[in-house]
């Protein structure tokens, strides 16, 4: 890599802190892999010692073989009033066998004085002190120099003398944090101004910031334009309380916009998928408005601004999506105009006729009436594809609905009884499930997958229920969304009715015949089909 600026992750310590997480030993290993993948310079394991969790971590990545990655050892100065050469918690990180160790202490008189309780000298020699123990072990350590912007404005007499007795120390650099998340850009500037003054060149100096103010991203910046060479965070924000400066925007922030070469071999194109699978290892639903990441950084629901994109992206996307392996979208929405549509129509390579603008136009009213009665299609996209061509007379039919019934008990199981016509023939299925939908679920399915097999591959993983109108009490309508995958590709779908049972229905109809029809094209080698499946 070309750049100074290193990219510390912290998303298997800091970031595991986050209310809700919880790591095994073999989701830390995976999400090492993708961290080395994407090419940051360093990721911190975790804290040897305090768990065995963590132990059997260290133990276990020394077995990676990471090409881009340095693991690194998180922990704190000796306990105070101790020896080095007996503290568990310094012997606990030599043990891990990382070439670089990160170190936390106190920054803040105040902390010093209430947490630790201890002298401010003695608070120094802590600091000191496990730096060159660690330091005469060979090893490369950094120090998090943790509350330093808030001692820093409460006291900068004291802050700066802990900042010139880590570097006195040989540490090779040092981290200031902004630990409570409460700094502001200007504050994180004259802090790091600071820092670097009393150092000189005798080490780096870092920042690690938490978002309690919604400024990690913008401090970590302000830092590194005060000069600060390390930044550290968390993919996708995650950490306690607010999180931690985000990293899948600090990245393409610093190679886009400051031009900085922080990934190697390109690999900012795979910050997307990347940032994804992450968050599905952390059983976490990702933030579709995510900056550079979400699903919906570069979507695009009002018309004008859709026709404006067709023609020329730049007018309303500051970069390309693919440049960190994201895409754009044209969303169909009552606020779309013709060329939502027609943009839509071109992506699925649909044809429109002899004339495309009228037909649009078509739709566009019929899409306008469905929204107004209470349809969402912006959730709905496989919906409104399947609306588009009813219109144009093209849509296939897979099956005929003759009747279901979906009986309920208070065991909290449902069973559906389904009764549908496939290729002239009417079949009689019923299933049992955990609920009404499920149970109508199970019960399509087991119908049709004799005739259609690939109904396999498709698995539901997403339903949601809304109630639209909510005035009209329990006679409210219902508006269910359902999103299904088939393990390559993911598609949204919705059903609006004052029965709940019947929104289900639609919903998950259109779900399967949008899948068989997607498959359908594929085997017809996205030849677009003018006939119904025999």
């Amino acid at each position: 890599m070309n750049s100074k600026i290193q990219i510390y992750d912290t998303t298997l310590r800091d970031g595991a802190q986050m209310e809700g997480i919880s790591l095994s030993v073999e989701d830390k290993l995976k999400i090492t892999k993708l961290l080395d993948e994407l090419g940051v310079n360093f990721i911190e394991g975790g804290w040897p010692g305090s768990n065995p969790k963590d132990n059997e971590f260290f133990k276990e990545v020394n077995k990676l073989n990471l090409k881009t990655s340095k693991i690194v050892a998180f922990g704190s100065t000796r306990r105070a009033n101790s020896k080095v050469q007996s503290d568990s918690i310094l012997n606990a990180l030599l043990q891990a066998k990382t070439e670089y160790i990160t170190i936390v202490g106190k920054s803040w008189d105040m902390h010093v004085d209430i947490a630790l309780n201890v002298s401010e000298e003695e608070n120094l020699k802590m600091i000191s002190e496990s730096i060159e123990f660690l330091k005469l072990h060979n090893k490369k350590v950094f120090f998090d120099a943790e509350h330093y912007f808030d001692g820093f404005k409460a006291n900068p007499e004291y802050s700066s003398k802990v900042i010139k007795q880590a570097s006195e120390a040989g540490v090779d650099g040092i981290i200031l944090c902004d630990t409570n998340g409460g700094s502001l850009p200007e504050e994180i500037r004259k802090g790091v101004l600071k820092a670097k003054e009393i150092v000189q060149d005798k080490c780096i100096i870092g920042i690690h910031v938490h978002n309690d103010c919604e400024l990690a991203v913008a401090n970590s910046l302000a830092a590194y334009e005060a000069g600060a060479t390390q930044i550290q965070g968390t993919i996708n924000g995650i950490g306690e309380r607010c999180g931690n400066a985000n990293l899948t925007s600090i990245i393409p922030n610093l190679e886009t916009k400051y031009n900085e070469k922080v990934l190697p071999n390109n690999n900012l194109l795979n910050l997307t998928p990347i940032s994804r699978q992450i968050s599905d290892i952390l059983n976490l639903n990702p933030n579709d408005h995510q900056p550079f990441v979400g699903t919906c950084a570069f979507a695009h629901k009002g018309g004008l601004h859709a026709s404006a994109v067709k023609k020329d992206s730049r007018t309303y996307e500051h970069i390309s999506p693919e440049t960190v392996g994201n895409l754009n979208k044209i969303i169909v929405s009552e606020q779309a105009g013709i060329s939502n549509i027609l943009s839509l129509a071109e992506t699925h390579n649909l044809e429109l006729g002899s004339e495309p603008k009228q037909t649009a136009q078509e739709l566009l009213k019929k899409l306008k009436e469905l929204e107004h009665k209470g349809y969402q299609f912006e959730g709905g996209n496989a919906s409104f594809i399947l609306l588009l061509l009813d219109l144009l007379n093209q849509r296939p039919r897979f099956f005929e609905l003759v009747d279901y019934r979906v009986l309920t008990s208070s065991k909290q199981l449902a069973e559906a009884t389904v009764r549908i016509k496939v290729k002239g023939e009417v079949i009689h299925t019923a299933s049992l499930g955990v609920g009404p939908g499920n149970a109508l679920d199970n019960a399509l399915r087991k119908a049709l997958t004799n005739y259609y097999p690939d109904l396999k591959e498709f698995q539901l993983v997403d339903f949601k229920v809304r109630i639209v109108g909510g005035h009209d009490g329990s006679a409210a309508k219902t508006r269910v969304h359902v999103e299904t995958s088939n393990g390559k590709t993911t598609w949204d779908t919705v059903g609006l009715s004052a029965n709940i049972i019947d929104a289900t229905w639609l919903a998950i109809t259109d779900s399967i015949e949008y899948g068989l029809w997607i498959k359908l094209r594929q085997e017809a080698k996205n030849q677009f089909l003018t006939y119904p499946p025999s």
